[in-house]
């Protein structure tokens, strides 16, 4: 079946009661889970005692610490996956192949804006200092969705093909260096290789989520987005086998160390973190062991999540439904936050939650444990709440483009 059959076919399965309403209320719920993750994630870079150490460098972490950093590695992988569903379910509000393709180009330079100011000035360092800038997912979301709102006129299996060999054969290119491209090495930088550039006396810029394999990421979620229009049994089964061969593969391919990840896994002092080397696979940029190992095991909770659950999961719900107005706001709350326990402690604000880099003078005191993490992180989730309440409301209520892009 070509594309403009499954666009169709969506169009006519929206007018279904209730159909829409199921399918999407799973891949909210999933969203939802990753979003409340993600905000343990970035609570721990503010104000975790460890800051001044990878938490997965396992000469220096420990299990509790290695374990909250790994859990939110599923965020990214499946942020960006599910975007590109979304891309493709958008055609249940009757978009063209030509309106998607509009709104994908408008929307990716939209969050590729929004990142390098309002994320990044308001949300992750406090000021509007250009010296120093940096990139993170909405960059990559961004980008790739610029490069699919020219895929999107293909056939499906061809966008569903591309990201999937982009995907599985871009480790193939990890001994490719930047210096043998002359010219052209920078931009080899910018799409596959975690680096710093500086691309003016001064003015330097960080690509920490490199472009491949992201944009590939993407159209393999635009492709899947078909899977989610089958009835829910059978949609059931096809999750659940298709995350247990995807998550097969990963054990078996890292197993061997014969190809996926530049940095094998290796025997630990304990069997505890002989299993941690094995899981600790290379996020920037996302290996392919990185992407099966994350990704399978979500297909599966997507599978177990689709079904009714009532009221009882509704703020999860709430969140996966306003992604974007929930990733700009935590950002600046958990911000706000650790300026606010900085003046408690120290009794004067802490310069390191404002410089750019930020953290580059951070006090040897600095931070704590990952109880006050955790509990922090649920205020942060409880105070969100509400606002995303009223804004998803406000989404429901209203039709107004604009809305769209929030």
């Amino acid at each position: 079946m070509d594309q403009e059959n499954l666009l169709a076919l969506a169009s006519e399965q929206s007018a279904k009661p209730g159909i829409a309403l199921q399918r999407l209320d799973a891949i909210d719920l999933l969203r939802g889970i990753v979003m409340v993750v993600m905000a343990l994630d970035h609570t721990r870079g503010f104000f975790s005692e460890a800051i001044s150490f990878s938490a997965t460098d396992l000469t220096k972490t420990n299990a509790a610490l290695f374990l909250t950093r790994w859990i939110t590695h599923f965020c990214a992988p499946v942020f960006v996956f599910l975007a590109g569903t979304g891309a493709f379910l958008s055609t249940y509000r009757g978009k063209t192949q030509r309106e998607l393709s509009r709104f994908l180009l408008t929307r990716g330079l939209w969050l590729i804006v929004l990142e390098q100011t309002v994320v990044r000035c308001l949300g992750w360092e406090y000021n509007f200092d250009y010296h120093f800038m940096h990139t993170n997912v909405l960059w990559a979301i961004g980008w790739a969705m610029v490069v699919l709102s020219g895929l999107v006129f293909l056939p499906l299996r061809f966008i569903t093909g591309f990201g999937i060999v982009m995907i599985a054969g871009h480790n193939l290119l990890d001994k490719l260096r930047p210096e043998s491209l002359g010219a052209f090495g920078w931009l080899w930088k910018v799409l596959h290789i975690e680096t710093i550039i500086e691309w003016r006396t001064g003015f330097t810029f960080e690509f920490k989520y490199p472009l491949i394999p992201w944009i590939g990421v993407l159209a393999v979620g635009y492709g899947f987005g078909t899977l989610m229009l089958r009835e829910r049994q059978e949609r059931r089964k096809l999750l659940f086998w298709l995350g247990s061969a995807l998550t097969l593969l990963f054990v078996v391919l890292r197993a061997t160390n014969l190809y996926g990840d530049p940095s094998p896994w290796t025997p630990q002092a304990s069997k505890l973190f002989t299993v941690f080397s094995f899981i600790n696979c290379t996020k920037y940029p996302p290996s392919l062991l990185y992407l099966l190992m994350t990704l399978g095991p979500a297909f599966i909770v997507l599978a177990l999540l689709d079904r009714d659950w009532g009221k009882v999961v509704k703020p999860l719900l709430v969140f996966g439904r306003v992604p974007l107005f929930y990733y700009v706001l935590h950002l600046f709350l958990i911000h706000l936050l650790a300026v606010i326990f900085s003046v408690v402690r120290y009794g004067h604000l802490d310069k390191s939650l404002f410089e750019n880099p930020p953290f580059p003078s951070t006090p040897k005191d600095f931070g704590y444990g990952l109880p006050v993490v955790y509990g922090v992180t649920m205020l942060v989730v409880m105070l969100l709440y509400p606002a995303c309440r009223w804004f998803a409301a406000l989404k429901k209520q209203r039709k107004d483009a604009w809305l769209s892009y929030l």
